[in-house]
């Protein structure tokens, strides 16, 4: 074999020349195909597809990640040991998201629904008022108001927001 040529070495991180890619050609021509899914997306499907449990002689329909859990529950239950730190390390790690997203002030779906409730409320107490010629009430100070006379006049903009 002749070694003058650095391009022909073989070794540690250099195949033989033939094996090489060639310059401008992908390592995977056809790329990855159509139908093929991730790990992610298999595991979601699978611990969602529904299975039969019979619990006091009645049959009912749960998820498979519910029946999962129910079967830890049970064995943590009769005193099996690993059950029992498998279950507690998930409830704190479900405990550690849930404190996670208070600290950053994220709402739940509930919260939130909640609060859009109560602003509605309000807006619809104060059109209400201004309808009536009655004082709004506001937390707002004099100087905040000053030259602001709540009438008829702006109860579309109140309307619109």
């Amino acid at each position: 074999m002749f070694l003058s040529n650095s391009e022909n070495e073989t070794g540690y991180k250099r195949p033989p020349v033939g094996s090489r890619f060639k310059k401008g050609q992908s390592g995977n021509p056809k790329g990855r195909s159509k139908g093929t899914r991730n790990f992610k997306t298999d595991v979601r499907e699978t611990l969602a597809r529904p299975v039969q449990v019979t619990e006091a002689g009645r049959s009912r329909s749960i998820s498979t990640q519910q029946a999962g859990l129910e079967r830890l529950r049970e064995k943590a239950l009769r005193g099996d040991q690993r059950a029992l730190d498998r279950l507690l390390e998930l409830a704190e790690r479900h405990a550690e998201e849930e404190t996670a997203a208070l600290a950053e002030g994220r709402l739940s779906d509930q919260e939130s629904e909640i609060l859009a409730d109560y602003a509605a409320r309000i807006r619809e107490q104060a059109i209400a008022e201004i309808a009536a010629g009655a004082p709004v009430k506001s937390t707002a100070t004099a100087t905040e108001t000053e030259g602001v006379n709540p009438s008829a006049e702006s109860l579309p903009e109140l309307q619109n927001k």
